[in-house]
């Protein structure tokens, strides 16, 4: 063995650096001084293996630790470290010992737990692998209190319902198995509600715009059990005494909108009840909806979805691709009363805009009327419109009025399964499914109007099915996506509406505490996708559209325009005779109308992976080897012969950043393969902090071995490939 030292870090609370090699003492005091603030010990096993570990934990630790570990293995590792001096004692036999761990300290055993569903791992993917910026997937409720809260009280009803709600303490942990085989949902048996109270301050109120803002950016932890927070900030007493307003922020791994209103509504029977409980357990709960899950046969919904995928090619975005478009200021739209702009964040061209349009109520009656006629529910007469637009922007960029395909994401609720119970269950049920249709001007308005809404009963049948699911199955690669757009079209559910008219009994039971609460105002959780339409009713009875874009396609102008001809074609299609009217007819109606711009993506543009050398056997894992800043593109090939072990190993195309490899991994993690994370000096920060997001998602983290240099020599590449036969051992041992 030469005097080079190789690490392998095994994430963690705290982490450990498993030292390979003869230590050099200055070098090491100097790595020391910088672990100073997390305490570290190092315990001597040989006179070459060492292990380093720290001994602060998250609440203590400085804000630089996450990267620290990946720092101290490039350093260590680095070819300073091998100029031919030998390790000798020093700093090094005053330093603090402590036992090493084993690997079951490390792994601390397997999650008990039932594995997350399909759609709960595309999502906490989605976080893992968004870059900086507004929280994906989080949405809130919040609303107004009329009269008295009392502080004891409001706590004791939201602790019941977290008592009786298994998904308010449920979080996420890496299942068991050498590579973690995904994420499982934990339910733990006592969890405090997460509930802030603000209270009024005269000399600063509140910018209740700013509180809602500040939520939504506050990030959920997926390992934290807990996927709800409940924040009430008191406003100036008025003449009927004092007010104050809720926030409910909620991440959609675990909950959607329609169960944080079912559970509103159950946090207000108990504040009626004086906070005391509403019950035993919930059942069915979110355990059962995972166990329901879990034993479906994926046979008949792999078959119909082998014929309602998307086709390739079919347009996906109801806009023209351009240039990167021009940066617009961050609107101040009006989301209705009491609300706040969605659009928060990325003033000048980032972040998410927000745009409205609202069909006033008589014009909302004629629509749902002129699609009952038609013989479909007014959801489908949304889709229509949209599909008029995307065929529209198909027309415009060269194809014509030719018939052609058009696909769009549709939110449906997941309850109509056959599990009892499952319309009153609380957990992330809500589902984006792709639907297509082909578009043909020459064609009926009836036709496409039926078409539509047979093939959202078509996919109603296998609304548990996750999009990444059908996209497997169809064998279609991540990129491009099979849809752009979400269309949501929420129906109040029938618990808060009382038949004939009649007064909601809460309402009563409220008012006997001297209570009143106003309707509960929704803020759509971003998706990470270019365009999300949401519909709804409001109390009036008009038809209110709102959508949040991405303004990293779509500038606030482009998404406003798309936003209004869709309230135009709402409005002139019940104009239309459905038993004459063509599709080109409906299409007239945007007649010398602009198509929007969008900005055109190059999706072969990111770094993707590239196969060194496949896996000798199946299930033998995958190592992925980070290029160091400034790498040659071939600086592994010389690992990928050294290297003995029987897992695959492939890199990026190019030196990235930590989410550029979690994107180029996420097939990966989505098949819970098992996986190393390997490179030369200096790519050690890269490749911890992909590790330490790893693991912060619910997967196991994997380890990181840290070996050689970047200078083509093949004891560099013998220097890395031990590492990652220490890793291998260490992992199987």
């Amino acid at each position: 063995m030469d005097d080079a030292i190789t690490v392998v870090i095994a994430p963690g609370t705290p982490p450990a650096l498993d030292l390979i090699g003869p230590l050099d003492a200055p070098l090491m005091a100097t790595a020391l001084v910088l672990a100073a603030p997390c305490g570290p010990k190092l315990h001597r096993h040989t006179a070459t293996h060492h292990t380093l570990h720290f001994t602060c934990r998250p609440g203590d630790r400085p804000a630089d630790r996450p990267a620290l570990a990946g720092r101290l293995a490039d350093l260590l590792t680095a070819p300073t470290a091998r100029d031919g001096r030998p390790a000798r004692p020093g700093p090094l036999a005053a330093l603090p010992q402590q036992p090493a761990p084993g690997r079951a300290a490390r792994l601390a055993g397997p999650a008990a737990g039932l594995p997350a569903s399909a759609r709960q791992r595309e999502v906490l993917l989605d976080l893992m692998t968004a870059p900086p910026g507004p929280q994906l997937h989080v949405g809130q409720l919040h609303l107004r209190w009329y009269g008295p809260l009392d502080r004891g009280r409001f706590d004791a009803a939201w602790q019941s319902v977290t008592d009786r709600e298994a998904v308010l303490r449920a979080a996420f942990a890496p299942g068991p198995g050498r590579g973690g085989s995904g994420p499982v949902v934990r339910v733990h048996e006592r969890v405090e509600a997460r509930v802030r109270h603000d209270p009024y301050e005269p000399d600063r109120p509140a910018d209740w715009p700013q509180v809602l803002r500040s939520e939504r950016e506050q990030p959920f932890e997926p390992g934290r059990p807990g996927p709800l927070r409940i924040r009430r900030v008191d406003g100036e007493p008025g003449a009927d005494g004092p007010d104050a307003r809720i926030a409910l922020t909620y991440h959609q791994a675990l909950l959607d909108a329609r169960s944080v209103r079912a559970l509103l509504r159950a946090f207000l029977w108990a504040y009626a009840a004086d906070g005391r409980p509403a019950g035993g357990e919930r059942r069915p709960g979110l355990p059962d909806h995972l166990r329901w899950l879990a034993g479906q046969d994926p046979g008949p919904a792999r078959e119909f979805w082998a014929g309602a995928v998307p086709p390739a090619g079919a347009r996906t975005l109801p806009a023209t691709p351009t240039p990167t478009p021009t940066p617009t200021p961050a609107a101040a739209p009006d989301p209705g009363p009491g609300s706040a702009p969605v659009a928060a964040s990325g003033e000048g061209g980032g972040g998410y805009g927000h745009a409205r349009e609202r069909l006033n109520p008589s014009e909302a009656a004629r629509l749902r009327g002129w699609a009952a006629v038609c013989g479909v529910p007014e959801s489908t007469a949304l889709h229509a419109a949209w599909a008029l637009q995307l065929h529209r922007a198909a027309a415009a960029t060269g194809s014509g009025p030719a018939p052609g395909p058009v696909a769009f994401g549709v939110t449906v609720s997941g309850r109509g399964i056959p599990l009892d119970g499952a319309d009153r269950l609380p957990g992330p049920l809500g589902n984006p499914l792709p639907l297509s249709v082909d578009v043909d001007p020459k064609a009926p308005l009836a036709r496409l109007l039926t078409d539509l809404r047979d093939r959202a009963l078509g996919l109603a049948a296998y609304e548990w099915v996750s999009a990444g699911q059908i996209r497997q199955q169809a064998g279609r690669p991540a990129q491009p996506p099979l849809t752009e757009t979400l269309l949501t079209f929420v129906r109040p559910p029938a618990a808060v509406r009382p038949p004939g008219g009649a007064e909601d009994p809460l309402d009563g039971e409220l008012a006997a505490a001297d209570v009143r609460v106003a309707p509960p105002e929704t803020v759509e959780a971003h998706t990470g996708l270019p365009f999300a339409l949401t519909a709804r009713h409001d109390r009036a009875g008009a038809l209110v559209l709102t959508a949040d874009s991405d303004r990293a396609r779509l500038t606030d102008a482009e998404a406003a325009r798309i936003l209004a001809q869709t309230a135009l074609l709402l409005r002139g299609l019940p104009e239309a005779d459905p038993t004459r009217a063509t599709v080109a007819d409906a299409l007239a109606l945007l007649d010398g109308l602009p198509v929007p711009d969008a900005a055109a993506v190059p999706y072969g543009a990111a770094p993707a992976l590239v196969t060194l050398r496949p896996a000798a056997r199946p299930g033998a894992g995958t190592v992925l080897l980070v290029p160091p800043p400034a790498a040659p593109q071939d600086c592994y090939a010389a690992v990928a012969r050294a290297h003995r072990g029987p897992q695959a190993l492939v890199t990026l195309d190019a030196p990235a950043g930590a989410t550029a490899c979690l994107a180029a991994l996420r097939p990966l993690l989505a098949a819970a393969e098992p996986l190393l994370l390997g490179c030369f000096s200096g790519g050690g920060a890269v490749a911890y902090e992909v590790a330490e997001r790893i693991g912060a998602h619910g997967w196991r983290a994997p380890l990181v071995s840290i070996g050689g240099t970047t200078d083509s020599t093949p004891t560099s590449a013998r220097d890395l490939a031990r590492a990652l036969s220490a890793a291998t051992r260490q992992e199987s041992s």
